[in-house]
């Protein structure tokens, strides 16, 4: 069986490199890294603006993560901006909802990170809590600067995500939003202060999951790993 292909969704941002400092398409290397130790061959995609792109690049993979970064814009969920949500890349929200789109049409496992479930929220016809902080009144999720949150989270009893990664697990955080409703998911982990921390898709056949934290970052990459033998299942 040959090694499944996974696409890695990136930033487009400023970044500077030995004599250049221009505009970059850029994702940290753990997330590379991680697939790579799962068994994967990762693929960096590039936010593209072009008809039946999200189409071509989806016939080509075999598993796709939805990476982390910055806000959704908040009009992609009729809402208007809360003072602490900025900086959204309206390029990147049409690219990765183009992309989500093409992967359920096909059925090609996803895994979201991050701002990757609020994303996968939003395309379900979701909604997201802007400023998470407002409802739980503490920091603890995103501690600010690039400093991780440390929080424990309880996973739901049956759940994939459970047999991925037990009943409970410490994870690395680093979100100010969170997602308040999820059609067509189901939860499948909770902070104890409430938080929605997970959610996977209704249809238990599919591996379609997403996380608020950075399973990147962790030694134990189970949910990669998953979705990893998931894409090896979709390309067999």
């Amino acid at each position: 069986m040959s090694t499944p292909v996974i696409g890695l969704t990136t930033y487009r941002e400023p970044a500077r490199w030995g004599v250049w400092d221009q505009r970059a398409d850029l994702l940290p290397a753990q997330y590379a890294e991680a697939v790579v130790s799962c068994g994967g061959v990762p693929v960096l995609l590039a936010p593209i603006d072009a008809v039946g792109a999200a189409e071509t690049v989806v016939a080509r993979l075999d598993g796709l993560v939805i990476s982390g970064g910055a806000d959704v814009d908040p009009a992609q969920y009729d809402a208007e901006p809360h003072p602490r949500t900025v900086n959204w890349r309206p390029d990147r929200d049409a690219w990765e909802l183009a992309l989500l789109t093409a992967a359920e049409a096909t059925g090609l496992p996803v895994l979201g990170v991050c701002r990757g479930m609020q994303v996968m929220a939003v395309h379900a016809g979701g909604s997201l809590d802007q400023h998470t902080p407002d409802l739980v009144g503490h920091d603890e999720h995103s501690p600010g600067g690039d400093v991780f949150g440390q929080v424990a989270v309880a996973t739901e009893p049956g759940s994939r995500l459970a047999a991925l990664v037990g009943s409970s697990l410490k994870v690395n955080c680093h979100h100010h939003q969170s997602v308040r409703e999820h059609p067509g998911y189901v939860a499948s982990a909770h902070a104890s202060d409430g938080t929605l921390e997970a959610m996977e898709s209704a249809d238990g056949d599919r591996f379609c999951v997403a996380v608020q934290w950075h399973p990147e970052t962790a030694a134990d990459v189970g949910l990669l790993a998953g979705l990893v033998r998931a894409a090896a299942a979709y390309r067999a």
